[in-house]
């Protein structure tokens, strides 16, 4: 038995420590940390006890409010801090000595017994912790109250918010500025009235203010002046108190509240760890003592080590990424703070709750984040950090940027004074590929990312970072779930899957018959869903490879499987009443944009029913059941769906130029339509090639291609007046569409054409002029943006350019290498075209001779000189893809962007 009156504990090592007597001293060995602190705790209060004076404690729990814990609402409690005037249990006494002596000086009531003087008792009586908690806890909220049971993470939580950063406290909005607090302390020190001083003082006056009076020069000496003992009482325990000022505090938090120090328990990992990108799960866990300060975060093996065993610097931190999901640890479950470092290190921190690791990424990214980036704080992010990135206005330079990740959100700035927060949806993104980029003698990989009219190549500080936020961003642009707004989408945000779909049943199904209704095969259908579930952004529909009717089936079944519908009963009232208006206001923006698609579409296939038999009522019986999920057909959801149909114009505010534009397409695919009997059909797919277009067509018509045959497609508009070729690279169906803006589409057509090489080489002059009409692209304000004649001379590697026959000086000479960086960039019409000849060609549309047979006459001069041009750049082999699959020519940005320049100011 061992007596411990007059002995005192001493912790040795990680799992030993001493009791010394007067007489003996005993070394005794826990089997584990966590149990050594326990003994250690249990023989500190054993000591207490025998040295406790029950008498100030009675004195203090005389007034009611004092019997329960200020903080957690224990029972008995036997701390107090003096300058707080709260009394609080022993597990909150340790959580305030953390927040330090210059906001709270905590004292015992039993072992203390010097300190509480009569006036100090007096005190405590007077106000009471129900009267102090008027302040500190006046808009605390019910669920962020602290429990007697609560964690330590949880206590220091607590803690901190409600006397360091006064997250809770009264707010006194008459007093604006520090001059008047300090002057409203002045006038209540005189009263007896201190629950206002205390207020006063609690908001952040200065209790050493100046008085303005020369005897009287403190607020102390003014309390002493009109006798009033407990104000002095109150003044002295807080002469030393650091309170924030009324300048640096607000009533709404920010970034620039979160604290520069900050101390509490965390798990940390035992070094640096490897970063794996594996959240799963860490067995390398640690619980340490940590402490940010000085823009060091450093760790302790407890509270009461001396030494830190590890310590981070903040300024080396490039990325901060934030698991808002819990990990699971050998000391259970922790949300994980990953710190990302310019030295390819990664240190791991994990917070016992979600509410203690927001407190610390707020004050980690105060030391590192700028202060005019800081409203990135502001959002819930999952990773922020500084990379190297350049835009679409400036792609020569590398800067230095600050990102932000928050869901599917990418935010941004050059962090420069007066710079901008920009913000990329990654759900919309049309590109986003890696690739390797030569920097000096380092090679990089770059990110570049697409979205609407924005451009953004970014690469990290090494990569470890790189690597993360290459992760971050994949995952955040694909998709998540079944809701719509979870969908990768397209620029008008709708789900690309059904974007696609719907474009592809335009182009190839807007005259069929019984479009929507003829079921396609159920794998193929599952298959194609999951490709576009999967990364819709990837798949590319072709006509060659995909069934109409499986894509049909596939928008039908991702409307039917989507997490949200996109149409429902209790909203028919709204769009009845309001014209579809009310609905767009109740309804995520994606959903609006999808429902506003499929209707469209509808009411475009509603319009050719002379041609697919589809009537409203049809597309409606059809349609009901997806749109609004429901397992069969009911009158009232057809109802609703052929009203939508029928009344499409009206709800959705459809103008006239829309409407022009869908009877334009329309008319373009029906006109193709009413000519199937006559020509040879040749679908186009929306990523169909000028060169596939050329293969294809020769391959249905079972032309037999020599080697030294050149084909290419032309594109002739004016009744065969104007003719031009493809770049073999080109988008035909892109350029089809634009034929809807012509006073006459009709007139333009595409055309499939035979050269031979080897006949021309021998025939081509030196020198070659011609007539042609030109257009130049930069030149759109001039002549209405039309064709014009010019008279045209090739000679010595240089193209003249005159404006009329006569002109004795060129208006423009462009050097040959030249007309080769920009050949499809202009555009080259010829009024004499080759196809004016009698050469047999074969067009897309009706695959049938233009002209009678018969051997054709040798070229017009406006052919050699197209012709020649490209034969001294050696590049005749790009018109003719299809057979060589030669690369495409590289063009150099720079040259050809200042080239260009120079052309324009001639």
């Amino acid at each position: 038995m061992i007596d411990l009156t007059a002995t005192n504990i001493k912790d040795t090592d990680r799992r030993l420590f001493q009791i010394n007597t007067p007489f003996r001293n005993f070394c005794f060995t826990a089997e584990s940390e966590r149990e050594k602190e326990e003994w250690i705790e249990a023989f500190q209060e054993s000591i207490a006890e025998t040295l406790s004076d029950y008498e100030v404690a009675e004195k203090i729990w005389f007034n009611e409010s004092n019997r329960i814990c200020a903080d957690c609402r224990a029972s008995q409690p036997e701390w107090a801090s003096i300058n707080l005037g709260v009394v609080i249990c022993k597990k909150c006494a340790g959580q305030h000595r953390f927040l330090g002596p210059s906001l709270s000086k905590v004292r015992s009531l039993k072992l203390d017994s010097s300190i509480w003087s009569n006036e100090l008792v007096e005190l405590f009586l007077e106000v009471g912790n129900e009267n102090a908690n008027s302040f500190w806890a006046a808009s605390l909220p019910l669920e962020e109250e602290l429990h007697m049971g609560a964690s330590p993470e949880q206590r220091a939580t607590f803690h901190r918010r409600k006397y360091r950063e006064r997250k809770y406290r009264r707010v006194l909005g008459s007093l604006h500025n520090q001059e008047q607090l300090n002057q409203a302390l002045c006038a209540a020190v005189v009263l007896p009235d201190v629950l206002e001083t205390m207020s006063l003082v609690f908001s952040g006056a200065d209790v050493m203010c100046a008085t303005g009076d020369p005897t009287y020069s403190t607020p102390y000496l003014l309390a002493q002046r009109a006798g009033q003992r407990l104000q002095m009482e109150f003044l002295h325990h807080n002469k030393l108190s650091d309170f924030p000022k009324l300048e640096s505090s607000s009533e709404t938090s920010s970034p620039s509240d979160a604290p520069s120090f900050m101390d509490g328990f965390l798990y940390c990992s035992a070094g640096p760890a490897k970063a794996t990108l594996d959240r799963r799960g860490r067995d390398d866990m640690v619980r340490r003592w940590c402490t940010l300060e000085g823009g060091f975060l450093s760790y302790y093996e407890n509270e009461r080590s001396p030494m830190a065993t590890g310590r981070v610097d903040i300024t080396e931190v490039v990325s901060l990424a934030v698991n808002n999901t819990e990990t699971m640890t050998r000391a259970g479950a922790v949300f994980m703070v990953e710190t990302y470092l310019q030295s390819d290190r990664v240190f791991l921190f994990g917070a016992k709750t979600q509410e203690t690791q927001q407190d610390w990424v707020q004050a980690i990214a105060k030391c590192f984040v700028p202060s005019n980036v800081e409203a990135m704080l502001r959002r819930d992010c999952e990773l922020i950090g500084r990379l190297y990135f350049k835009e679409g206005h400036d792609l020569y330079h590398w800067r230095v940027g600050w990102f932000a990740l928050e869901g599917s959100a990418l935010y941004f700035s050059s962090g420069e004074e007066e710079s901008t927060l920009g913000a990329m949806q990654l759900k919309q993104l049309q590109e986003l590929t890696v690739s390797t980029h030569v920097e000096g003698e380092e090679r990089i990989q770059v990110l570049l990312m697409v979205e609407g009219g924005r451009t953004v190549y970014i690469h990290g500080f090494n990569k470890v970072d790189f690597a993360l936020w290459h992760s971050a961003i994949k995952l955040a642009s694909g998709t998540d779930g079944r809701a719509l707004s979870n969908q990768q989408l397209s620029k008008k945000g709708v789900p690309i899957v059904v974007d696609s779909c719907i474009a592809f049943v335009t182009q190839y199904g807007l005259c069929h018959q019984g479009i929507y209704s003829v079921s396609g095969d159920p794998g193929r259908v599952s298959l194609l869903l999951g490709a576009f579930r999967q990364d819709a952004r990837n798949v590319k529909l072709h006509v060659l490879e995909h069934q109409l009717e499986d894509v049909a089936d596939t928008l039908k079944t991702f409307l039917s499987q989507a997490e949200d519908a996109l149409l429902t009963k209790e909203l028919y009232p709204y769009w009845v009443s309001a014209l579809g208006y009310v609905y767009e206001s109740m309804s995520p923006p994606c959903v609006f944009i999808s429902v506003f698609s499929c209707i469209s579409i509808l009411c475009r296939v509603q319009r050719c029913s002379h041609i697919n038999q589809m009537q409203a009522r049809d597309l409606a019986c059809v349609f009901s059941s997806c749109l609004f999920q429901t397992e069969g057909q009911t009158t009232p959801e057809i109802s609703v769906v052929q009203d939508l149909i029928t009344n499409y114009v009206q709800l959705f505010g459809v103008n006239e130029d829309q409407l022009k534009q869908m009877e334009s397409e329309n008319s373009f695919i029906t006109r193709w339509n009413d000519k199937k009997d006559t020509t040879v059909s040749q679908p186009l797919s929306p990523t169909m090639r000028s060169d596939e277009l050329a293969e294809s067509t020769l391959v249905t018509r079972n032309v037999v291609t020599n080697p030294v045959d050149l084909w290419t497609t032309f594109e002739v508009i004016e009744n065969g007046e104007l003719e031009r070729p493809l770049h073999y690279k080109e988008k035909v169906l892109e350029q089809v569409l634009e034929w809807s803006t012509l006073d006459d589409p009709s007139s333009a057509f595409l055309v499939i054409k035979k050269f031979g090489e080897h006949k021309m080489a021998d025939t081509l002059p030196g020198t070659i002029w011609e007539q042609v009409k030109f257009k130049d692209g930069s030149s759109k304000l001039l002549s209405g943006h039309k064709f014009q004649d010019r008279y045209v001379i090739l000679r010595d590697d240089k193209l003249l350019l005159y404006k009329e026959m006569k002109v004795s000086g060129a208006r423009v000479c462009v050097c040959v290498c030249f007309v080769f960086a920009c050949a499809f960039s202009f555009v080259w019409q010829l009024n004499t075209v080759y196809s004016s000849h009698k050469i047999r060609r074969f067009s897309v549309f009706n695959c049938s001779p233009h002209s009678p047979k018969g051997n054709p006459p040798p070229p017009p001069p406006s052919f050699y000189l197209l012709i020649l041009i490209l034969k001294k750049l050696e590049t005749v082999s790009i018109l003719t893809h299809r057979r060589t699959h030669f690369p495409p020519p590289h063009i150099d940005t720079h040259t050809h962007s200042h080239q260009t320049e120079k052309c324009s100011s001639m």
